[in-house]
């Protein structure tokens, strides 16, 4: 093994996480052998030299993000993160169930409430939201599906236990990193990436382009598909352009758009041309000033009611943000049992409902020991560590919590998985968790093979955002035998079942971008 893992059991030996590469006694596991047989022939020379160059070759293609004010390329460290075929296969059927299940609680909620009434859940769960929205209440969206894209945030915990930490249905965005990561990777460590069979991931554009034609209105032949951004200053902004490039449809902002008799029209240089499918990359608050925000300059005014008439399809369909509230996914196991009849396959993190006295007391007693969260945060946003916080930070913490108990869950510190990462001239274990995306067409969920792997590039950290300083890396899946080499390798082209334990029991517009971005 190179010497740039000469420290690397020591370190290890910190934290009592699972390592993905590293069986107990610094042993690579079977799915790592190809990456370490080259990791093990690199000098550091060699590894920078590398990580130089996915650097430059990010910043020149535009592949970049916002952290404290200045753009930079977005962090991909060398050492890809490999999951095992039959690992996956768990992965993507979990993946799969809980979209499905998400699919059919929002459309109860906003129709029948049979989940209400049936005692699954309590009424004001979902009518305490934040961003339940009764402007779409009693109407089925054109094409019948709401959550088209997802994001699935899933980490290990230390017995090497994937969980899933949260649902993203709203507006999930990384998806443009998975394609970029990958096309940089089969460069930067082609020694290991042409020896095993590594299942692709440029799928995705087509899959998402189809899923989003599929669940167009009716009685269109020859839908008309747009992505809706916010435009040049929003952080995802690269994203938007990459999809809408590789789909090849328009990229268009709310002001190429007007409604007119329940129709949406795009404004081109031949004229009014009819939209039928708009994938939505702005929150819904910030989509139609006649609805939602009405100094909102981002969205286009009529939208809403277009949707409602059945003009148009909506992707994400407006309302989804009740299935990401975080009290909301303390639920989610039941209701896969309540809508699909099976068992969860990836099963929840323990958490604690805050707004029930037994818990809230429980948690009040041991903030030192929690993690907190609001429950409408995302990108870390508003997380207090317990272990890591200062006695003002948990006493303020307390004030918040007993003031608004609704808007506030506590789980477990849970020792995210590590996995090799360049850091300060050697390799050193950083925690990780994983983003799959999936796609719904209405019949079939499709899961990309792999996912957003993010790493909190700080010894110790478990926060993985990029917008307090995480980066990412390439994740690959071994399809069938994935040891030794194979013909025909895939080369990217840019054209327990387990009951979970739980307790039985307004930002400013750049406040909201940012957390948009992040989600």
């Amino acid at each position: 093994m190179s010497d740039l893992f000469e420290d690397y059991s020591l370190a290890a030996g910190r934290t009592r996480a699972f390592d993905e590469m590293f069986a107990p006694g610094q042993l690579p596991r079977q799915s790592y052998r190809q990456v370490a047989n080259a990791l093990g022939e690199l000098t550091l020379a060699d590894v920078t030299a590398r990580a130089d160059s996915m650097a430059r070759t990010f910043l020149d293609r535009g592949v970049t993000f916002d952290y404290a004010g200045e753009e930079r390329p977005f962090p991909l460290d060398i050492v890809p993160r490999v999951i095992a075929a039959d690992e996956w296969s768990d992965l993507e059927r979990g993946v799969a169930q809980r979209v499905r299940a998400l699919e059919a609680f929002l459309n109860d909620v906003y129709d029948k409430m049979a989940v209400v009434s049936d005692g699954v859940i309590p009424r004001r769960l979902v009518t305490s939201s934040a961003h339940f929205h009764r402007q779409v209440s009693g109407f089925e969206p054109a094409g019948g599906v709401r959550v088209h894209i997802s994001g699935i945030d899933v980490v290990r915990d230390e017995s090497g236990t994937f969980r899933v930490l949260e649902d993203n249905v709203r507006v999930p965005s990384g998806v443009s990193y998975v394609l970029e990561n990958r096309r940089a990777m089969a460069k930067g460590l082609p020694e290991a990436f042409g020896q095993q069979r590594i299942r692709p991931v440029e799928e995705y554009p087509r899959r998402l382009l189809s899923a989003l034609r599929k669940t167009a209105p009716s009685g269109v032949d020859d839908p008309t598909v747009v992505v809706l951004t916010p435009g040049v200053f929003n952080s995802a902004y690269f994203e938007h352009t990459l999809l809408a490039g590789l789909m090849g449809v328009e990229l268009v902002e709310g002001r190429d758009l007007i409604c007119r008799g329940n129709r949406v029209y795009m404004r081109t240089t031949a004229g009014e041309q009819r939209v039928d499918v708009i994938y939505k990359r702005i929150d819904d608050e910030f989509l139609d000033p006649l609805q939602f925000r009405s100094d909102s300059m981002l969205g286009c005014p009529g939208l809403v009611n277009a949707a409602r008439a059945g003009g148009v399809t909506i992707a994400n369909a407006v309302g989804n943000g009740v299935a990401d509230d975080k009290l909301v996914y303390s639920y989610v196991p039941d209701l896969i049992r309540y809508y699909l009849s099976e068992e969860p396959i990836i099963p929840n993190v323990d958490t604690f409902r805050l707004e029930e006295k037994e818990a809230r007391e429980h948690v009040l007693d041991r903030l030192d020991e929690l993690v907190v969260k609001p429950v409408d945060g995302s990108g870390g946003k508003g997380l207090v560590i317990g272990p890591d916080a200062s006695k003002e930070e948990l006493e303020t913490l307390r004030k918040l919590v007993i003031a608004d108990p609704r808007g506030w869950i506590a789980q477990p510190v849970l020792q995210l998985s590590t996995v090799p990462t360049m850091s300060g001239g050697k390799f050193s274990p950083r925690h990780v968790d994983l983003r799959p995306f999936a796609v719904n067409d209405g019949d079939d969920v499709w899961v990309l093979p792999g996912g957003l792997s993010r790493v909190a590039l700080k010894e110790g950290s478990l926060i993985v955002n990029s917008s307090q300083g995480g980066g990412s890396k390439d994740t690959w899946v071994l399809s069938g035998s994935a040891q030794g080499p194979v013909e025909n390798v895939p080369r990217p082209s840019i054209n327990v079942r387990e009951r979970v334990s739980v307790w039985p029991i307004e930002s400013n517009w750049q406040d909201r971008q940012a957390e948009q971005q992040q989600q």
